[in-house]
């Protein structure tokens, strides 16, 4: 008896054709992998599947981290610490997210570009530029409500800045910001409805886009660096003369070393660079939030700072409505003109190899302008950085507004009938990105000032060598800490038996020597100092030191535990030429004894000068700081060596797999030209 559609390609038996007469797994094979014909492409188009590749990534890892994580203001902080400290392997899958998040956007705009630079979103593939823009705001979306989870300063205040841009709106702006925030302020309830979205409702409508941008993108059939429509040169077989399988010409051939390259530099953040110098994680965002404490410098992840950027240049309010309106329909705005991107270009050919003068140089001072904008996004406002982004604006709106004129009158060449198959060459690449450094860098450079590289707090610090296979250090430290800071400063995301087996002390000596109350080997590192207690004798509760070595770096404690000097001016008759008027007393006094601060007749350079009258010697007392800004660094992150060992055995296999990727795509390379 037959079963099912009778014309659909089906397997001849076994258990592929059982399935085949329930589910059309064979016609969809066909139809998406090995029958689906496609142009030969150059890199460019590897992004498309690094994108695929990000999502199920970001996905996965999510899962797992929602396991852990506490949706609530009170928990949310410390259950990002307890997956990173508690969980087996926790750390590894939250950096695979958060690097993930922005390795999601840097292939997403690469994606993107591609398709402004070879015309994929002109006739007849509108529909899928429009899915893709549709995905690009959706993720945006998903990467504004993620942000808000780990509970952080920069989470917190930066979710703060861009919800408040809603209350701008007239009339109902206060209304829908309530709504918003499901509160007054951003608190528990707001944390709780953006996890949600976060993790429910916008991963459906993500993977529900990806699926219509696919199957429209295969119905009409992939673009081409020249333009060409192959469909149009079909050899008697009915395959275009131009095309090969997508299977495997670009599973195994083309993309596969792409994927192993772009695994190579995720891999390499991951396991070596997981902040990436405060872009990918905010070191603000290793304090907990504060409602209370508002940072001097609010911006967004770096992926939101081209559009914030357009935000801030809009400063003058125009019929009675303030600017910050205006200048939320201009980001908003530049967000929207891309979608009806494919209706402003008026040119007869598709890629920008053909077209002409006028058009490729609005296409590179559209990309000069967004590296630009997104660069300014990332700074404190100045006037000149403020009449630059304003410039910057209006040179993006630029490039689609003045689109059907100079995509009308320019002069384009031919296209060909058939493929060519050349890349740029390598001079033309070089010479590219060196035009584009340098129209970004010259601007920049002219809104740059000494005055504001002053006022960016730049220290004069001392170095200091960290080094945690140096076990009887971080022991010193770890005695140094309890000795002196415990009693003000906890460490309470971190466990004594985790820190006692990390540093090779056995567990009785640790209870012996380390724990002064009542708390078992396994608890939290917690102060015996209540809360209540610390604010009513210092004004404000001591903060906790567990990410003080992730917040600020091993030079800056160094050096700041070295400073503090005598001032009688001062409450507690100490100061701190770091942390100017700390508002603690200098605990290690009957170690380093006197400091005099001594400073010159106008009173601009001062010196340090220690009396050498405490119970070590100054050689001693800056061994002990080394050893205690040792332990601060490690005790931030117990898993940094282990982190960077594991990479370099990730990055070995990484190298070996790109071996054995290219020498397989060299093979199918003799096959298709």
């Amino acid at each position: 008896m037959a079963v099912g559609n009778p014309n659909r390609p089906k397997a001849e038996k076994g258990i592929l054709r059982w399935i085949d007469d329930r589910f059309p797994m064979t016609q969809m094979w066909q139809e998406h992998m090995s029958k689906y014909y496609a142009a030969p492409a150059n890199f460019w188009y590897v992004f498309g599947v690094l994108s695929l590749l990000v999502l199920v990534n970001q996905i996965l890892t999510g899962i797992w981290l929602t396991m852990s994580y506490d949706p609530s203001a009170e928990g949310a902080f410390a259950s990002i610490e307890y997956i990173m400290r508690d969980v087996e392997m926790g750390w590894i899958i939250r950096y695979m997210h958060s690097t993930g998040a922005s390795a999601f956007f840097i292939v997403v705009y690469l994606h993107m570009f591609r398709g402004l630079m070879y015309g994929s979103y002109q006739k007849p593939r509108e529909l899928i530029w429009l899915f893709g823009m549709a995905i690009y705001l959706a993720l945006m979306a998903e990467g504004f409500f993620g942000y808000l989870l780990p509970w952080g300063q920069m989470s917190y205040w930066g979710a703060n800045v861009i919800v408040s841009l809603f209350g701008a709106i007239p009339i109902i702006g206060e209304d829908l910001l309530v709504w918003i925030r499901g509160d007054y302020l951003i608190s528990g309830a707001t944390l709780n409805r953006f996890f949600a979205l976060h993790v429910v409702a916008l991963p459906i409508v993500l993977i529900g886009l990806v699926v219509v941008h696919i199957l429209a993108l295969h119905e009409v059939g992939s673009n081409n660096p020249d333009g060409v429509e192959i469909k149009a040169n079909k050899g008697p077989d009915g395959i275009p003369l131009d095309s090969v399988p997508f299977h495997p010409y670009y599973t195994l051939y083309h993309d596969l070393g792409g994927v192993v390259l772009f695994l190579i530099g995720f891999c390499s953040v991951v396991f070596f660079a997981p902040e990436m110098g405060g872009y990918f994680l905010e070191l603000a965002n290793f304090q907990e939030a504060d409602s209370l404490k508002t940072p001097e410098h609010v911006p967004p992840v770096w992926y939101y700072t081209p559009f914030y950027s357009m935000l801030r240049a809009v400063t003058v309010p125009l019929f009675g409505i303030d600017a910050k309106f205006w200048g939320m329909l201009v980001m908003f705005g530049a967000i929207g003109i891309l979608f009806v991107l494919p209706w402003l270009d008026k040119s007869p050919v598709k890629s920008m190899r053909y077209k002409g003068r006028l058009s490729r140089f609005a296409l590179l001072m559209f990309v000069v302008s967004f590296i630009i904008l997104g660069y300014l996004g990332t700074q404190s406002v100045s006037p000149a950085k403020t009449l630059l982004a304003q410039i910057m604006t209006l040179v993006y709106f630029a490039y689609f507004f003045a689109m059907p004129w100079y995509t009308r009158v320019e002069k384009t060449a031919q296209p060909p009938q058939r493929l060519t198959g050349r890349f740029i060459s390598i001079p033309q690449l070089v010479g590219t990105i060196l035009l584009i450094a340098f129209l970004v860098v010259i601007p920049l450079m002219l809104v740059s000032t000494d005055a504001e590289a002053a006022s960016a707090g730049n220290l004069n610090l001392d170095h200091v060598e960290t080094n945690f296979n140096d076990k009887k250090s971080l022991q010193r430290g770890f005695k140094y800490y309890a000795n002196y800071c415990v009693s003000c400063h906890a460490l309470g995301y971190a466990r004594y038996e985790r820190t006692a087996d990390d540093l090779e002390i056995p567990h009785d000596l640790a209870l012996a020597n380390l724990i002064f109350d009542d708390a078992l080997i396994g608890d939290l590192i917690e102060n015996s100092m209540s809360k209540s207690d610390a604010e009513n004798w210092f004004g404000a509760a001591p903060p906790d030191l567990t990410l003080a070595g992730r917040v600020h770096s091993p030079d800056w404690l160094y050096t700041y535990l070295r400073s503090f000097y005598n001032d009688e001016t001062r409450p507690l008759g100490t100061n701190n030429t770091i942390y100017q008027n700390v508002g603690m007393p200098n605990v290690l006094y009957d170690l380093q004894g006197d400091v005099i601060q001594e400073c010159d007749e106008h009173g601009e350079h001062c010196e340090l000068h220690a009396e050498g009258n405490g119970s070590m010697s100054l050689e001693e007392f800056d061994l002990a700081m080394a050893d205690l800004v040792n332990f601060l660094y490690y005790i931030g992150e117990p898993v940094r060596d282990k982190r960077q060992q594991i990479g370099v055995w990730v990055l070995l296999f990484l190298g070996l797999l790109y071996i054995l990727a290219y020498l397989m795509g060299r093979e199918f390379s003799k096959d298709y030209h």
